[in-house]
C-alpha cells in the first residue's frame, strides 16, 4: 500500500473511532451495527438465520421504484412530507412495501406534525427492531420481520396508550382500504 493510501485510511479510520466515541458509540458497537446492517442486506438476521423473503440486489431492485429500494434496503430515509400516505386517514392496512407482509393498522396512525407516516404501535408480530447508532445518536430502527426491509425509526415522543411514535418512510409502505 502507498504510504498516501495509507495515511488516508489511517485518518479515516481515526476520524471514526472518535466521532463513533463522541455520539456515546464504541467502536464494537459502530462495527456490530456494520455488520447488522450488511446481514439484513443479505438477507440474515442479527442471530444468522435468514429472513422469510429472500431476494437477490437484482431482483429487489426489480420490484422496487430506486427511492423504495434506497429506504427498504440500503436504509435511507425519504424526504418529509413527500409521501402521499401521510395524508392518507381512510380505514385499512399499511404494508411492507418488499414482501406486501400488513404492518400497521390505520386505527394507530395520528398526524405527528414531522411529515412522514406515523403510528403509535404494529400489528402482532409484524415488525422487528434494532438499535442504530448513526449519525452520533442511538435511535430503535424498525424494519419489517419478514423481508428485513428498513420502514424508519421508533421514538418515545408518541401518543397513548403506548407513548411510541413509530415514524416511518411512506415508499415502504403501501396501502390498502378497508
Amino acid at each position: 500500500m502507498k504510504k498516501r493510501n495509507f495515511l488516508k485510511t489511517g485518518s479515516a479510520f481515526a476520524s471514526f473511532v472518535v466521532l463513533s466515541n463522541l455520539s456515546g458509540c464504541t467502536t464494537a458497537q459502530a462495527t456490530n451495527d456494520a455488520e447488522q446492517s450488511a446481514q439484513a442486506a443479505s438477507g440474515l438476521k442479527a442471530d444468522g438465520s435468514e429472513f422469510e423473503v429472500v431476494k437477490t440486489e437484482a431482483e429487489w431492485r426489480e420490484i422496487l421504484s430506486p427511492e423504495a429500494y434506497n429506504v427498504l434496503r440500503e436504509e435511507g430515509t425519504e424526504r418529509p412530507f413527500t409521501s402521499p400516505l401521510n395524508k392518507i386517514y381512510a380505514a385499512g392496512t399499511y404494508s411492507c412495501a418488499g414482501c406486501d407482509l400488513p404492518l400497521y393498522s390505520s386505527e394507530t396512525k395520528f398526524d405527528s406534525g414531522t411529515g412522514w407516516p406515523s403510528f403509535y404501535a404494529p400489528l402482532e408480530n409484524a415488525v422487528a427492531t434494532s438499535v442504530d447508532n448513526s449519525f452520533f445518536m442511538t435511535r430503535t430502527e424498525v424494519h419489517c420481520r419478514r423481508c428485513g426491509g428498513h420502514l424508519g425509526h421508533i421514538f418515545n415522543d408518541g401518543p397513548e396508550p403506548t407513548g411510541e411514535r413509530h415514524c416511518l418512510n411512506g415508499v415502504a409502505l403501501s396501502f390498502t382500504e378497508a
